[in-house]
């Protein structure tokens, strides 16, 4: 039996997401496929919460994250935020598409907040903002009402979010924040496999994008739009994906998407109880932790590979040992997903077990 996912992701995936990947395939551009987006499309922007139309990519989040580059940055510049591994990378990935590209560096273990972006862009000439809501690689999770309040102050600035470790676990509503693009990925918090990748453009993003030259086909957001508008995608779908996807939604609403924050906001409190109980500490600071995993900071010097090793052999779970740079020094836990009360505490119980040894 392979081991249970505890990590930040790909997350757990259950047997009913995987039992609605294997229906019948069907053409890509058949009147089937459009009735199987147009059946997710309402769903799906009550999520986002925008009347805005929700496109599908066949790709990873940073797919659509690079084409949000391309596409919103024009000869003006772009201010990446960055707090950790993914947001960092960002800047590299700006750089790379050839974007006049700033970076706005925050020690890692510290939120990004709406004074420090507001500083920058009065400096003026900037096109977008780029920011990673909850950044995995440290536990932060930024305060994106306060971001975007900032950004709003700046009319000719767009704001890109990725979202793919906190949509549907916190409430995240595109229109009334202002976000010009919320994206997300299947395989954290939405609990899918990897692969597809979803978003949404603001009426401005979209206004951009026209303007904007070099922004490439496969991730063109007019494509896109023109694309939706027939319940399409511009190029071949992951139908097997948007089958799970459908799924999920049906999961997520007979849940209820209120019930589904405050079900992941327990699940963190009862690790953040067992990391107090413990005697350990939190990487990010009270008031800006995720509510998708706890990145514990190993204050007690454990043997993080000795733990991770006695989880999977013991308990036949796995957790992660920290990313990059704190690799050791911390350790992390999701909750994020389709967990249940009893799993999270079949993993406290498994991480005693591990510790007491």
């Amino acid at each position: 039996m392979s081991a249970k996912l505890f990590i930040p992701g790909p997350v757990e995936v259950s047997a009913k997401t995987f039992a609605a990947m294997t229906q019948p395939m069907i053409g890509h551009r058949s009147g089937d496929f459009k009735k199987l987006y147009a059946s997710i499309h309402p769903r799906l922007q009550e999520l986002f919460g925008t009347v805005q139309p929700v496109f599908l990519s066949t790709s990873s989040a940073w797919g659509v994250m690079e084409g949000s580059i391309r596409n919103l940055v024009g000869s003006g510049k772009v201010l990446n935020c960055m707090c950790g591994a993914f947001s960092d990378k960002w800047l590299d990935v700006s750089k790379k598409c050839g974007k006049d590209a700033v970076g706005l560096q925050v020690e890692w273990g510290q939120p990004v907040r709406g004074e420090q972006i507001r500083e920058q862009l009065k400096a003026g000439g900037f096109d977008a903002v780029t920011v990673i809501h909850n950044e995995t690689s440290t536990g932060v999770m930024s305060d994106i009402a306060e971001i975007a309040a900032a950004v709003r102050e700046f009319p000719e600035v767009c704001l890109i979010v990725d979202s793919v470790s906190s949509f549907s676990v916190v409430p995240l509503p595109m229109d009334a924040l202002g976000i010009d693009v919320l994206l997300t990925g299947s395989q954290k918090a939405l609990a899918m496999p990897p692969g597809l990748a979803l978003f949404s453009a603001s009426k401005k993003a979209m206004e951009r994008a026209a303007t904007v030259k070099g922004r490439g086909y496969y991730f063109d957001f007019v494509e896109f739009a023109k694309n939706q508008a027939e319940d399409m995608t511009p190029s071949t779908p992951t139908i097997a994906h948007i089958y799970a996807l459908r799924s999920k939604l049906d999961d997520i609403f007979t849940e209820g998407v209120a019930a589904r924050h405050a079900r992941h906001a327990e699940l963190n409190a009862m690790v953040a109880e067992w990391v107090a109980r413990r005697g350990l500490g939190f990487f990010a600071p009270e008031g800006y932790r995720s509510k998708s995993l706890t990145c514990v900071a190993n204050t007690l010097n454990l043997d993080v590979p000795a733990l991770l090793a006695n989880l999977k052999s013991r308990h036949n779970l796995i957790i992660d040992g920290g990313y990059g740079k704190l690799k050791g020094k911390t350790f992390r836990l999701s909750n994020m997903g389709d967990e249940t009360r009893a799993t999270i505490a079949e993993l406290i119980a498994a991480l005693d077990d591990s510790l007491d040894r």
